[in-house]
């Protein structure tokens, strides 16, 4: 299987990170993943995100690097300048193909350009319905797409490493007052600033970087803020703070939430698309309109709770799903016969996917 992504290393976000567990989770259910990505072209800036590196992808190559590589099935996985090329390689070839709908880039394009979201979402809704299925995170937004005309809609949910985030003993931002901390991209599009205006008592940090971030710093002094944190500095980070902020207006899914509830840190969000869809209200997480409420209201949650919810998201079964819906999608649906060289017993009992 071949997924055309324009999200790669070293770019650290939910995209790159869900297709890096996916393939190593993939290997268990005999299916083999090769990915196309920014590091096979050369790449120019992104317009106003300078640290997103957009290639510039020439349709001879990839017609003859896909045709090299011969895959069983296609996905695609972002509507970059790649995700674009393969299209057009499956639609005139005749290959069929999945998507998935990560980000919400109508939203981010008018927030930060003033183009109206319903003109992109016109060109979104061209680029995914030519494809056999589109890969959705949450029920409320499959709800959304389907309003505006997107189908079919498939089910993909997301993971978490248990083994590396997880309670402990630690405290890297002191022990004198309650720590509301959030982790992401330091942009507009993630209404951060919700978070940082919010009125509670106590420390907050900012892990993350992004264009916004030197711009914080001068106006939030009062604010932590440590830059890109991975690995175990960044689980540290989640099991040193007390409360996960989450200000996203946006998001599809937000595995930094499940990464945080495994971290046995409760959440506070808006009651949007990706909280009301992972975080269990008054369980392991508070979601209201007033996001300082919620802040301080999440302080008295159980976070053995917190963790125990958490444990509902495993990347085995993300990487199961995504196979079942590629072979609902591209082989029952199309007539044609899983390889047999990747067949596994997960693949030979299918259910059907057409609605959450």
């Amino acid at each position: 299987m071949l997924i055309a992504t324009d999200a790669w290393r070293p770019q650290i976000n939910g995209v790159v990170h869900t297709y890096e567990r996916l393939a190593s989770a993939a290997v268990e259910f005999g299916v083999e993943i090769v990915f196309l990505t920014p590091s096979d072209f050369k790449t120019i800036p992104c317009p106003t995100y300078p640290e997103i590196r957009l290639a510039v992808p020439g349709y001879k190559y990839v017609l003859e690097h896909l045709d090299v590589v011969a895959p069983d099935a296609f996905h695609i996985a972002t509507e970059g300048p790649i995700g674009w090329m393969v299209r057009r390689y499956c639609i005139r070839r005749g290959f069929p193909f999945t998507t998935a709908f990560h980000t919400r880039f109508p939203e981010y394009i008018s927030e930060r350009f003033g183009v109206p979201a319903s003109w992109i979402y016109a060109i979104e809704r061209s680029f995914h319905n030519r494809g056999s299925g589109i890969m959705v995170a949450s029920r409320s937004l499959a709800n959304e797409l389907e309003k505006r005309a997107f189908k079919p809609i498939l089910p993909w949910t997301r993971g978490v490493d248990t083994a590396m985030f997880y309670p402990r003993d630690v405290r890297r931002f002191g022990t004198t007052s309650p720590v509301f901390i959030y982790v992401g991209r330091v942009a507009v599009e993630k209404n951060i600033e919700a978070f940082l205006k919010a009125k509670i008592t106590g420390q907050k940090v900012v892990v993350g970087t992004g264009p916004m971030l030197d711009e914080l710093r001068c106006r939030y002094p009062d604010v932590t803020f440590t830059g890109k944190l991975t690995g175990q500095d960044l689980a540290e980070a989640y099991a040193s703070a007390d409360v996960f902020v989450f200000p996203s207006l946006t998001d599809t899914f937000g595995i930094v939430l499940i990464e945080a509830m495994a971290s046995g840190l409760p959440v506070a969000a808006y009651p949007v698309t990706g909280p009301i869809d992972n975080v269990r209200h008054g369980v392991s997480g508070i979601l209201d309109q007033d996001l300082s409420k919620a802040a301080v209201l999440a302080l008295e949650l159980d976070r053995d709770k917190v963790r125990e919810h958490a444990l509902n998201f495993s990347w085995k079964t993300t990487a199961k799903l995504f196979i079942e819906n590629i072979e609902t999608a591209i082989f029952s649906r199309e007539g044609r016969q899983i390889p047999g060289r990747r067949k596994s017993s997960i693949l030979q009992h299918m259910r059907s996917f057409s609605k959450f």
